[in-house]
């Protein structure tokens, strides 16, 4: 049986078929590396080694690599020895000092380089990048709303917010947790999750994510509208049932006929042959009735009149 596939394994997945610049490109790589990449040295020569364990996400870095620099990787995997005996991919990369060197990463340092994002585009491909290195997103499905970037150093998570702070048209407000040994970056409030994917150039993630978003939350509102309406019908029926009783006491003691005030008699008429009129409905056909607008509040003021009366043969009954 195929496995299902994660909404944040959709979202990097579609991260790799974008059709990103050398500067957005440049942007990614310097974040995917500085976080997933580790320099070590054999026999004099500098490399550095990126593990994930998404065959597409290794692929895509790989070929990076090769369009921006020059340079071929080599491509390697392992079985994770764990419960679920994971694949892992590693891409390596030779002359490791050059690289890092000119994608500006310094492993200690939690700064981010501004000649690395120095603009939106850049930006969006520095974000795209972490966000394949360390990120997840909660299933749209999950009204829990939740992105997160992981880092293992402090201050790079917040540069990294700091930097989510420069790009424009957005009004994010990311938090900073420590998670055992690491600082996650996190988006908790929908609009700013959809932001953060729409940065990325995730447009299909977007759209997905917005219209599950969206039904939902018609569907709350459907609910609300649905109670609400059962509470109003409630309401009406048990305030019809006491105007009824009013209704029927006056026409035993002194009969609705013989009620002087027209607009009195023919509402007490109307109520009685409608017991599930809603203040509306009773104005309208009282207006038809007597061939001039009725007001809501009209009909409450006489409805009140007519509770007056009972309450007061009801006194003398006593």
């Amino acid at each position: 049986m195929q496995a299902k596939v994660s909404f944040t394994q959709k979202v990097k997945e579609e991260i790799t078929t974008l059709p990103f610049s050398d500067e957005h490109v440049r942007a990614l790589l310097s974040a995917f590396i500085k976080i997933n990449g580790s320099l070590s040295y054999s026999e004099g020569e500098s490399r550095i080694v990126l593990k994930t364990e998404n065959a597409k996400i290794a692929k895509y870095i790989y070929h990076l690599i090769d369009r921006l620099y020059g340079i071929v990787p080599k491509f390697a995997y392992s079985k994770t020895m764990n419960f679920k005996k994971k694949l892992s991919y590693s891409v390596i990369v030779s002359d490791g000092e050059y690289l890092i060197g000119d994608l500006e990463i310094d492993f200690l340092d939690g700064k981010i380089s501004k000649h690395i994002v120095p603009n939106d585009d850049t930006i969006s491909g520095y974000v795209a990048g972490a966000f394949l290195a360390s990120g997840s997103v909660n299933s749209p499905k999950n009204s829990n709303y939740h992105l997160e970037v992981s880092f293992n150093n402090e201050n790079y998570a917040k540069w990294f917010s700091k930097l989510l702070l420069r790009y424009k048209g957005t009004d994010f407000s990311p938090k900073i947790i420590k998670r055992r040994n690491s600082y996650v970056v996190y988006l908790k409030k929908a609009q700013q999750v959809v932001d953060f994917l729409s940065m990325m150039g995730t447009t299909y993630a977007t759209l997905e994510f917005e219209n599950i978003r969206i039904d939902r939350e018609f569907s709350s509102i459907g609910n609300r509208l649905q109670n609400l309406d059962s509470a109003n019908y409630m309401k009406t029926t048990d305030a019809a049932s006491k105007q009824i009783e009013d209704i029927k006491l006056l026409d035993e003691i002194i009969g609705i006929k013989n009620i002087q005030n027209v607009k009195q008699r023919e509402l007490m008429k109307i109520r009685l042959e409608h017991d599930d009129y809603s203040l509306f409905e009773l104005s309208t056909a009282l207006s038809e009735v007597l061939g001039k607008p009725i007001s809501k509040s009209n009909v409450s003021h006489l409805l009140r009149a007519i509770h007056e009366k009972a309450e007061g043969y009801r006194g003398k009954k006593c």
